[in-house]
């Protein structure tokens, strides 16, 4: 039974897993979609005042800080950080019971 419940816990972390990164990429193709018709919107209208820099500059400063936070923070306060801290603070609840 244990072994079960480990086994539900792991799925349900991979699951959590594969849907921050299914959502970082949904963000940038978003990013990418949005700035294509962005920059021709911007060269087809006033090729002379460039504002689409603007937003791709800022967008992507988030894009970048999305990416960290899935593929490198995750690292530390991922799923296995997760787990240990929850084990701990049942551990921690176990020794007040006592």
């Amino acid at each position: 039974m244990d072994d079960k419940r480990m086994d539900e816990e792991k799925y349900k972390m991979a699951k959590k897993r594969v849907e921050e990164i299914k959502g970082f990429y949904g963000h940038l193709f978003s990013y990418i979609g949005v700035n294509v018709v962005l920059i021709t919107i911007n060269l087809v209208t006033s090729p002379w005042a460039l504002w689409f820099y603007w937003v791709t500059v800022f967008w992507g400063i988030g894009l970048f800080w999305h990416a960290m936070g899935i593929f490198v923070f995750s690292k530390f306060t991922g799923m296995s950080w997760e787990r240990k801290k929850i084990k701990e603070i049942m551990e921690e609840m176990e020794k007040k019971e006592k």
